[in-house]
């Protein structure tokens, strides 16, 4: 009975620890330990960019005198907000209708000025006709967008629609024709004038009178 003595006094004096509760264990009335907190939501997503084309859509190149029109963006956020020192891209077809630009490549990449524009400067079309598609992507704080602009590369007989490209306003083009095809009908008319009075056996139209020798009278031509 020795031993068992020495038991019940360790017993009282480390008296064993309770076990600890488990997550999600059950409460006596049968309710789940509540779990943790959800994580909170992530932070909202960062702004959408916009490309606005401001030129070069539906421009006419001009082959033949290398003339095109270069073309502008601006890019903006969702607020329509212009964007300052976006990167913007702009990149020609590899083959059929397409040019290169003031660096001499089919790629050029220029950042945004204080108003978001960029512009793709030197462009030359290449000598194929057709149509010419400018691909555009523009990049900012991880955020892109892309646009496409569409070109027509012309010879130069055919450019006539498209001179603004080549410096000459369309209204002006017409101006002109118009000019050297009255330039070109008054000199027929001086040349007419002209040879009509520098005959002289030519009868005029119109019934000319003429003198009959001896007769004393006046009248039209027998």
């Amino acid at each position: 009975m020795h031993w068992l003595s020495i038991v019940l006094t360790v017993l009282m004096l480390f008296p064993p620890t309770p076990a600890a509760a488990q997550p999600g264990a059950g409460t006596p009335g049968g309710d789940p330990t509540p779990q943790a907190a959800a994580a909170p939501a992530q932070a909202g997503t960062a702004s959408l960019l916009n490309i606005v084309v401001v030129e070069g859509e539906g421009a006419i190149n001009n082959i033949r005198q290398r003339t095109a029109r270069e073309p502008i963006v601006q890019v903006e956020d969702e607020n329509h907000k212009p964007v300052a020192g976006a990167a913007v891209t702009f990149s020609l077809p590899s083959r059929g209708a397409s040019g290169v630009f003031s660096n001499g490549s089919r790629t050029v990449t220029v950042l945004t000025d204080d108003q978001g524009r960029a512009v793709a400067r030197g462009l030359q079309p290449n000598g194929v006709k057709g149509k010419m598609e400018i691909h555009v992507n523009a990049s900012h704080n991880g955020q892109n967008s892309s646009t496409v602009i569409t070109q027509t590369n012309v010879l130069e007989a055919a450019a006539a629609a498209g001179a603004a490209a080549g410096g000459i306003s369309a209204k002006l083009l017409i101006g002109l024709i118009a000019i050297g095809g009255a330039a070109a009908a008054g000199g027929a008319i001086a040349a007419t004038h002209g040879g009509g009075g520098g005959t002289g056996g030519g009868t005029g139209a119109g019934g000319t009178t003429t003198i009959s020798p001896g007769a004393g009278t006046v009248g039209p031509p027998r």
